[in-house]
Order: C-alpha cells, then structure tokens, then sequence
C-alpha cells in the first residue's frame, strides 16, 4: 500500500553544488489511516528548499517488512539520497533498520554508547528502562550514529555505492533539531546542499499575490531570464523568493534587489526570510520596551499561543483571556452589560471593550481583542458567518476594524488571528517612526472610538 506524490517540477532554485536527486519515505500505518499528518513532508522539504533542493518525490508507506523493503530498493536504485523517517523505536512493528540493513548487505552492530545514552534518558525521567528499548541500540557496520537529543531512537547516516542514505526516527521533536543541526551541515559538507539559503525571501502582510506581482514588476522585469521568481500565499501572507540559477546575480546583488522591493512594499513588507507575523510583533514589542495582552472569543486561544509559541515571551507578553460567555467577558474584562445588550458579543463596541479591559487589567501598554463568526453555524443577517471584529487599545486611543472571511471554521481563525498581528505590526511600526495613522493593507481603515466605547 502506497501513497504517492512527485514533485520533479515546481519551485525554481539554483542547482547545488552536486546535483543529486533526493527522495523521502515517510513510514506508519497512522499517516496512510489519516491519524498523524504527513507533516515531514513539509518541515523536510522546506528544509531543503532553502537550500536549493526541490524532492524528487515523496511516498508514504506502511510499517509491514515486504512493503519497506520493496520501496527501498525502488528508491535506492534511482535516487542519490534517501530519507527515511519512522520505525526506529523499540516496538514490533518498527522494522526500518532492520529490513533496510538486509536490502544493502550490512550488518546491524551494538554499539554501547547508544544503550548507555538510552539508560540514561530513563534515568532523568525516573523511570526503568525496559528490555525492547536495546533494539534502538543497534547501527550499520558500515555506518555513522545520529545523537538524538530528544528521544531514545538515534538516527542512522549511511554512505554506500555512491549514494547517502539518513534514517530519522518519526516525532517531529526529535526529527527537527537532529535534520537541521546535523544533517543539513553533513550534506552541505559533501557537496549535496548549498551551504546556505539559496535564495532571498521577501515576505509580505496584507497584500495578495496578485497584487504583489504588480506592485514589483517594474523592479523585476528589467533582470529577464537572469531572475528566478517564485511566490507562495498562506492565509493572509504572500512569501516572494528570489534566486538565480544561471548564476548570473551573486548574493550582493540579490540582496540589493530584494532591498528596493521592500522599500516598495512600504508597510506590507514584513520581514526578510521565514519569521512570522507574530516574532515580528513581538520584536518590535521589545525594541519599544512595550507589553501587549490579548482578549479572544472566536480564536480560542489561538492569538495567545501565537505569542507563546516563542521563546522569552514573558518580555512582552502580559497575558491573554479567552472569553466565549458574555459573564466570562464581563467578569474577566469588565465589559460593560449593556454593551453586549444593545450591540451583541460580535460588535466593535464589544472588541473595544475587551481590548481595553484586557489591557487595563493586566497592565499591558497594548491590547488585542478578536470576536466573531467563525462558522459554520451562527451569524446574523447584519453580521455573517465568517465576520470578524478586531479592536486595538493603544497608549493613543482604542480602534475597530471589521473584517469578512470565507472558509472553514480553522481557516476563518487563523486569518483572523493574522489579520489581527498585522494590524498590531502596523501600528507599532507606525509608532516607532512617529508617523500618521495610515489605512490597513489594501487602503482599509479602522475606526476610532472614545474611550469606554
């Protein structure tokens, strides 16, 4: 059983240094059941698009011997680099190293140091290591140990027959750290990746594709054939890359270019490179010594995480109440009764009030407040399915701004959630330079309210 999906095409970027095609096996029942997201393909892929490899191909197969063993070959006979990742831990049914090690002759070793580094991963957990969790303690005969800092599963390096084979065990926090810390600088060092970002990203806020294209043309017209464009849209964001694969632009003068386009883009450029909208804001927060606080209903917590998803958030970030009652919303943030009598708990006055009461109870120089419609049921003739209603309190005053998403449930949240940081972004940028209040992406505006609503 096998699920299958070829990339040869897509995505432009320079060839690297040794031009190598590169294949992933993502191994588990759980993701051909739907029960795990393929989420390797994403995080490995992008990984090595940064650094001027595009994947061959991905497949996704089960956990059964026959099945390993047979795409294995597969792969190995056309690919110079497999992947594989998952089915290295200590259980029946994880057969990777072993069915693998049979398909390419060698002999599975015990290596000591691995047992020790497993025993003593139990040891700092209080707990007693069990029998089975020796099977991880094995490596090729011909083959190079990858420290898993996080796990008991130790990734495996191979170089035989010309080609590179890395095993990787299958949580995504194990997985990380060990591709990025050690495989990625052991394929640079034989040639196989550049040995850095292979292109310039421009990342943009509050602008679409389209438009974007159109804004920058006349900045990227004049290079032709010498200038590699790709775009890419997530929900409220448009990444732009630059690169050159004839060679014809260096680093200095992909740089210089992508310097005017942000110089273009004015406020809806966000950043260089891969930071979301929210470490944007939250640099910005600690540049300005500022702290913010945040009040949700519809976004249940997602505004908030955002925030804490990133380290020494405690700098800036004050705190956040998720208040989906009205007794919540008055109780928590001391918004008044009869606003939510006369306006509803989706209403800007309703957003103002929650913006100022979070700020003010928890002391935050800013507050953020998001309420809405996120679907499928709810709504209002006046206020749809998918109408958002964002408020920002600021040391100047308190604002609302109403926004109309589509989608399901989880895309109207996080465009919501990155509408709202953009808007933040917006204004402390503006702050920072002492500007006026210029409208939101795509000539938008808010709405100023007095204080109390």
């Amino acid at each position: 059983m096998v699920s299958s999906s070829d990339t040869s095409s897509g995505l432009s970027s320079p060839t690297p240094p040794r031009a190598a095609r590169y294949e992933l096996i993502t191994l588990g029942d759980e993701l051909l059941l739907g029960l795990t997201a393929n989420s390797h393909l994403t995080f490995i892929g992008a990984a090595l698009g940064r650094r001027g490899v595009i994947l061959g191909r991905n497949v996704t197969i089960t956990d059964e011997a026959d099945a390993i063993a047979a795409q294995f070959r597969e792969s190995w006979a056309r690919s110079d680099v497999i992947i594989t990742t998952g089915g290295l831990g200590p259980t029946c049914d994880d057969r990777t190293r072993e069915v693998i090690a049979g398909v390419l002759g060698q002999e599975l070793v015990f290596e000591e140091s691995i047992r020790e580094a497993i025993e003593a991963r139990f040891a700092r957990m209080g707990r007693k290591m069990t029998e089975n969790n020796l099977k991880q303690a094995y490596r090729f005969s011909r083959g190079e140990v990858l420290p898993n800092a996080n796990g008991t599963a130790p990734g495996l390096w191979v170089e035989q027959d010309g080609k590179v084979l890395v095993m990787l065990p299958g949580p995504p926090n194990e997985l990380h750290p060990m591709f990025t810390e050690q495989v990625l600088p052991k394929l640079a060092a034989l040639g196989l990746v550049a040995a850095k970002e292979a292109y310039v990203q421009v990342r943009t806020a509050g602008i679409g594709e389209s438009a974007l294209e159109m804004r920058l043309q006349p900045l990227l017209a004049p290079f032709g054939d010498a200038l590699s464009i790709a775009f890419c849209a997530h929900q409220g964001q448009v990444d732009m890359r630059l690169s050159s694969p004839s060679g014809a632009l260096d680093e200095a003068a992909l740089d210089e270019l992508a310097q005017k386009c942000a110089g273009a883009l004015g406020d809806d450029f966000l950043c260089f490179g891969h930071d979301s909208l929210a470490k944007v804001c939250a640099d910005l927060l600690r540049a300005g010594e500022h702290t913010l606080a945040v009040a949700e209903t519809a976004t249940g917590g997602l505004l908030a995480n955002s925030f804490t998803d990133i380290a020494g958030a405690s700098k800036f970030f004050a705190g956040g109440c998720v208040c989906y009652s009205n007794e919540s919303k008055m109780q928590l943030l001391d918004v008044p009764e009869d606003i939510l009598m006369q306006h509803g708990a989706v209403s800007a006055e309703n957003a103002v009030a929650m913006a100022a009461g979070v700020a003010e109870r928890l002391g935050a120089d800013y507050g953020l407040a998001v309420t809405g419609f996120a679907g499928p049921c709810g709504g209002t003739k006046e206020n749809p399915v998918g109408t958002i209603f964002l408020a920002l309190y600021t040391p100047e005053g308190v604002w609302s701004r109403r926004l109309s998403q589509s989608g399901p449930r989880s895309s109207v949240k996080q465009r919501a959630v990155n509408g709202a940081l953009d808007w933040l972004r917006r204004e402390l940028v503006r702050a920072k330079r002492g500007g006026t209040r210029a409208p939101f992406g795509g000539g938008d505006t808010a709405t100023r309210h007095a204080p109390g609503g």
